[in-house]
C-alpha cells in the first residue's frame, strides 16, 4: 500500500467510539452499516499514513452505571460493561479486516482466547507496523469510563490527537437537539470544559488530557471524510487544548 503522510498534522491518532454510536438504526447490538462506514473512514486514514488506535465503549450492550442503578453490584456491573466493549472491538476488527486492513484487538482484562492483552510497547509496535489497534475493556478497572480509558491510552501510546466521534458536529453550550439557541464552540480549553460543566467527557478524562497536553477534537462521525480532515488539521468540529483562543 502506497501511503502518503505529506500534509498530516497528526501522525498518530486515537479515536474514541461510543457503543451507542455503533447502534445505528438498530435497537441493540451493532448495526453492520455503521461498522462498515467506520471501517471506510479508518481505511481512508490509513491510506494517508495515519497510525490509528481505537477505544470503543460498550453502551449498546451493557452500561455499567446503568446496571448498577438497577441493583447489580457496581464492580460486577462495570466488569460486564468491559466484556461488552470486547464484543464491539471484535466486530470492528472483523470489519476492518474485511476492508483490507490489518487490525489487532488488545484487552485491558485477560481474555486470551479471543484477543491480546494490552501491553503498551506491543500496541505501539503494532501501530508502527501500520496495524489498527482496537483497545477494549476500558482501563480494566471498575469506576472508570471508556472516555477516561481513551485519554489514558492516547497519552500512553504518544498519540498526537484524541478524536471523540459523536453524532453532533462539535461541542455546544447546551444540547443542540433540545435547545435550538445553543451555540457551537470552534475552540475551547480544558478549563472551560470543567468550569462550564460541558457534557463532553467525564472530568477524569478531561483532566488527564489537560495535564498531559493532549489535544482533543470532537467531531461528527456521520459526516464522510471528517476523520481525514481532523488528521490534516482542518477546522472540523471543536478543538480543545490548553491554549485555545475563544470565539
Amino acid at each position: 500500500m502506497d501511503k502518503k503522510s505529506v500534509g498530516l498534522k497528526y501522525k498518530r491518532v486515537l479515536l474514541k467510539l461510543s457503543g451507542e454510536a455503533l447502534l445505528g438504526e438498530e435497537t441493540h447490538g451493532v448495526d453492520p452499516k455503521v461498522i462498515e462506514r467506520v471501517s471506510q473512514e479508518i481505511s481512508a486514514l490509513s491510506e494517508i499514513g495515519v497510525e490509528i488506535a481505537i477505544v470503543v465503549g460498550g453502551g449498546n450492550i451493557f452500561r455499567g452505571a446503568g446496571l448498577a442503578a438497577g441493583g447489580i453490584d457496581r464492580v460486577t456491573a462495570d466488569q460486564m460493561g468491559m466484556l461488552a466493549t470486547v464484543i464491539n472491538a471484535l466486530a470492528i476488527q472483523d470489519s476492518l479486516e474485511r476492508a483490507g486492513l490489518s487490525a489487532r484487538v488488545m484487552s485491558a482484562i485477560k481474555i486470551n482466547e479471543v484477543c491480546e492483552d494490552y501491553i503498551r510497547r506491543r500496541a505501539v509496535r503494532h501501530l508502527e507496523k501500520g496495524r489498527v489497534v482496537v483497545l477494549a475493556a476500558g482501563t480494566g478497572n471498575p469506576f472508570f469510563t471508556t472516555d477516561s480509558a481513551a485519554s489514558l491510552r492516547a497519552i500512553e501510546i504518544n498519540a498526537n490527537l484524541l478524536i471523540k466521534a459523536t453524532k453532533v458536529d462539535g461541542i455546544y453550550s447546551a444540547d443542540p437537539k433540545i435547545y435550538s439557541d445553543a451555540s457551537k464552540y470552534s475552540v475551547l480549553d480544558y478549563d472551560d470544559i470543567l468550569e462550564r460543566k460541558l457534557n463532553v467527557m467525564d472530568a477524569t478524562a478531561i483532566v488527564l488530557c489537560r495535564e498531559n497536553n493532549m489535544p482533543l477534537r470532537v467531531v461528527d462521525m456521520t459526516v464522510k471524510g471528517t476523520l481525514v480532515a481532523a488528521s490534516l488539521g482542518e477546522e472540523v468540529g471543536t478543538l480543545v487544548t490548553n491554549e485555545s483562543s475563544h470565539d
